[in-house]
C-alpha cells in the first residue's frame, strides 16, 4: 500500500511549526488511541500518525523528508529509529493513557500486543580489538585471545543469593514485576502498567545477597578462546561471538563477544577493498629491452613480463592475487607498478658504457631533429 504524504497523515501544512505538529499528534492520538479506540483500524492509524509525528517532530528527518520524500526516510531510517525518537511520555503524560514506558510503545507498534519487560537483565556485550597481518587477513586465521568477563558465581550457582537461602517474592508488586494504577480523565478510566521500581521486574528480592558475588550472581573470571578469522576481512570488520559477553543478572542470557579487527600496515603491499598494489623498481636496459622479473604476492612470488620499451609507472595486473572476498565473489587483483631506476654510484666501467649510449642517444636525436626541421 501507498504511503500517505505525512503532512496530509497529521492535517497540517509544509510550513507548520514543530509546536503546531506536536498539537495536532496530540489531537489525533487522543481519537485513535487503542487504549480508548477500539475501532479494528484505530491501531493501525495511531501506528500511521505516529510515524508521522516521529519523522515531522525532528529537524534532520523532516528535511530528508522534505527533499526526497518517503523513499529518503526508508533508505536512511528504520522504523524502529522514527519511533525512538518520539517523547511518548512526555506527549501523554497529562492525558493519562495506560503507557508501561517506551518499551510498551515498541510492543504495540512491532508486537501486536504490550508486553512488559521483567526478570534479570541480559549481559553486556563485550569488545575486543584484535591485529593481524595483511597475509593473515587475506587467508584468514585462528586467534586465541583472552580477555576478563563476568562468570556465573559459583556459590551461589548464578541466584545471587547467599547459599541456604532463597529469593523471596516482592511485597510491592506480589511478585508479578508490575505495579497497576487505574486513573479517571475526562475521557474514562486508564490503567496504567509499570514495573516496579523496588524489584526492577523480576518479581523477586534478595533478602540475604551472597557474600562473593553481591547479590549479582555473577563474577570477574578470565577466559581464553579460540578466534576463526574469515579470509577477507577488513579495518575495523566486526567478529560476533555468541554467548561470550558479561554473564546476565542471576542467571539470565549472556552477552555476546565481539572481536575487530585491525590490519598492520605492510611493507610492500597497499590494500584498497580487495586489490592490493605495490610499486617493483626496474633498471634501464630492462626497461629498454624487456625482462622476465619475479615480483612479491601475499602468496609468496610471481612472474611478470616487462615488454621491451616499458615506461616508467606503467602498471602490470596479476588477476585474482589481491584479497579474499568476503561477500564470496572470490579473490581481487593484485597491481605492479614498475619505476625506472637511476643508477647512483657509477663505477667507471658503467660510467663509460653511459656514455657510450649518450652520445649514441644524441645522434639518434640529430637526426630525429634533422627530419622535423626540415
Amino acid at each position: 500500500m501507498r504511503k500517505r504524504d505525512y503532512y496530509d497523515v497529521l492535517g497540517v501544512g509544509r510550513n507548520t511549526s514543530k509546536e503546531d505538529i506536536k498539537k495536532a499528534y496530540r489531537r489525533l492520538a487522543m481519537q485513535y488511541h487503542p487504549d480508548r479506540n477500539k475501532s479494528p483500524d484505530a491501531g493501525e492509524k495511531f501506528k500511521e500518525i505516529s510515524e508521522a509525528y516521529g519523522v515531522l517532530s525532528d529537524d534532520a528527518k523532516r528535511q530528508q523528508y522534505d527533499t526526497f520524500g518517503h523513499a529518503g526516510i526508508g533508505e536512511r531510517y528504520t522504523q524502529e529509529d522514527i519511533f525512538r525518537g518520539i517523547n511518548f511520555e512526555d506527549i501523554f503524560r497529562d492525558i493519562g493513557f495506560g503507557f508501561g514506558g517506551v518499551d510498551s510503545i515498541f510492543d504495540i507498534f512491532f508486537g501486536g500486543r504490550r508486553r512488559y519487560k521483567t526478570g534479570p537483565r541480559k549481559g553486556a556485550d563485550l569488545a575486543y580489538e584484535l591485529e593481524i597481518t595483511l597475509e593473515e587477513a587475506a587467508s584468514g586465521v585462528s586467534k586465541k585471545i583472552e580477555f576478563h568477563r563476568t562468570g556465573v558465581c559459583s556459590t551461589c550457582n548464578g541466584t545471587g543469593a547467599k547459599p541456604g537461602t532463597s529469593p523471596k517474592a516482592c511485597p510491592s508488586c506480589n511478585g508479578s514485576g508490575q505495579i497497576s494504577q487505574t486513573r479517571r480523565t475526562p475521557f474514562g478510566h486508564f490503567t496504567s502498567i509499570t514495573t516496579c521500581s523496588r524489584c526492577r521486574g523480576e518479581g523477586k528480592i534478595i533478602e540475604v545477597p551472597c557474600t562473593v558475588c553481591g547479590g549479582r550472581g555473577a563474577v570477574q573470571i578470565p577466559r581464553s578462546i579460540s578466534v576463526k578469522i574469515p579470509p577477507g576481512v577488513e579495518e575495523g570488520s566486526r567478529l560476533r561471538i555468541a554467548g561470550e559477553g558479561e554473564a546476565g543478572e542471576r542467571g539470565a542470557q549472556p552477552g555476546d563477544l565481539y572481536v575487530i579487527m585491525h590490519i598492520k600496515p605492510h611493507e610492500i603491499f597497499i590494500r584498497e577493498g580487495e586489490d592490493i598494489f605495490c610499486e617493483v623498481p626496474i633498471t634501464f636496459s630492462q626497461a629498454a629491452l624487456g625482462d622476465e622479473i619475479q615480483v612479491p604476492t601475499l602468496d609468496g612470488r610471481a612472474k611478470i613480463k616487462i615488454p621491451p620499451g616499458t615506461q616508467s609507472g606503467t602498471i602490470f595486473r596479476l588477476k585474482g592475487k589481491g584479497m579474499q572476498s568476503m561477500r564470496g565473489y572470490g579473490r581481487g587483483d593484485e597491481h605492479v607498478r614498475v619505476t625506472v631506476k637511476t643508477p647512483t654510484n657509477l663505477t667507471d666501467e658503467q660510467r663509460k658504457l653511459f656514455k657510450q649510449l649518450a652520445s649514441l642517444e644524441e645522434k639518434l636525436s640529430e637526426g630525429v631533429f634533422s627530419r622535423l626541421f626540415r
